[in-house]
């Protein structure tokens, strides 16, 4: 690691140059928020408060001490810092601003059709080790998509599994739900009907991030499942079709739950591609079945509908989407944000069709990620 050369003090920064090159500006606020001393030892919350510092605050004295930390006397609050050389460099947000982004997606298309196996995981793998556990985090994170192999089909039989990552989401819905074939259905999902692909409870103001759906049974003619990488196809619209994507991350829908056995009413706006801080895509909000009566203003309704449509028919196509089929003891899980899903209509007559639904939100996929990484 790279220690300092030269400091420098200016009016709101210290001036750092370090011995690679590297130059670096530390505004004084920054500094002061960031002292060692500032936080708690144990839960590490901060403690100082920043508010009560005037708008004066400077650096009165600065220097490297014989620990070789930069020791900094403050204008006020009778306080001295000390710096480790290796935190300021780790967190330097003058160099974090010059590195160019790199996005963690591996996007996908129909290819991946041909190679499923690269997305599959057996059940006993996640259950008994921590690198089993592991690959699926990183396939659910990076590719969206996993199907896991050899679970057992008795019912609830996912949350052994489904808790080696974290607690599941609650939802009206109950955990986990069931997608049976029912008599007058409170949602398309409970019938035989095709599916188009689409991101479930879109009209909540944070869907669930992650949906994991177990297959007990099968055995009915028809009832294939489908699926799609949003994110590829708004990065194919991104790179061909500008304007049918500007409009798709500028323009809000609106979303509605319609179901009759519910005492509340949810519904909610938001654009069908959302943009995450470095603009990689956060979020695909499509649902053909559960989107609300629009009300954008008039001068731009054909553009929607144009933009909407457009999406909507790549989202279908057969260069994006995948076609599988569930076998019994599968659970096909995905990011419910950015992976579509679907399926086809299905015979009750010929068979039995049972899935049983669990979501998790996505802080608790990506969060215990980062945990066993480190």
């Amino acid at each position: 690691m790279s220690g300092i050369s030269k400091i420098e003090k200016n009016k709101n920064n210290l001036y750092v140059k370090w011995n690679d090159g590297e130059e670096s500006n530390f505004n004084y606020y920054w500094l002061r928020d960031n002292c060692p001393t500032a936080h708690d030892k144990d839960s590490n919350h901060r403690m100082f408060n920043i508010l009560e510092v005037s708008k004066n605050l400077s650096v009165k004295e600065f220097k490297i001490n014989v620990e070789g930390k930069l020791e900094v006397e403050w204008s006020e609050g009778d306080h001295i810092s000390h710096y480790d050389p290796k935190w300021l460099r780790e967190n330097c947000y003058t160099l974090k601003n010059k590195q160019k982004y790199i996005s963690p997606f591996q996007l996908w298309d129909s290819s991946l059709e041909k190679n499923l196996e690269s997305v599959t995981i057996d059940h006993s793998e996640i259950l008994n080790s921590e690198e089993g556990l592991l690959k699926w985090l990183e396939l659910l994170h990076y590719k969206g998509i996993a199907i896991v192999k050899n679970t057992p089909v008795e019912k609830e039989s996912a949350f052994p599994v489904l808790n080696r990552i974290s607690h599941t989401r609650q939802t009206f819905f109950n955990t986990p739900f069931e997608v049976i074939n029912i008599p007058k259905p409170n949602n398309s999902a409970y019938t035989a009907h095709a599916l188009r692909n689409h991101m479930d409870l879109p009209w909540f103001e944070t869907p669930p991030g992650y949906q994991f759906l177990h297959c007990l049974i099968n055995s009915a003619e028809g009832g294939n499942s489908s699926a799609v990488d949003g994110f590829a196809v708004a990065d194919y619209l991104r790179k061909n079709e500008k304007e049918i994507f500007d409009t798709l991350i500028s323009i809000p829908l609106k979303f509605r739950d319609k179901d009759y056995t519910q005492e509340t009413v949810r519904n909610f706006h938001a654009s069908a591609i959302s943009l995450t801080k470095d603009g990689d895509y956060n979020d695909i909000r499509f649902s053909v079945a559960t989107m609300d009566t629009l009300d954008c203003h008039p001068d731009i309704m054909d553009k929607v509908y144009e933009a909407h449509r457009r999406f909507g028919n790549l989202l279908h196509d057969n260069k994006f989407q995948i076609k599988f089929r569930l076998k019994p003891g599968d659970i096909f899980s995905f990011n419910n944000r950015r992976t579509l899903h679907g399926r086809t209509a299905f015979n009750p007559n010929s068979g039995h069709r049972h899935l049983q639904g669990y979501y998790m939100d996505r802080d608790e996929i990506i969060g215990r990620l980062n945990y066993l990484k480190k």
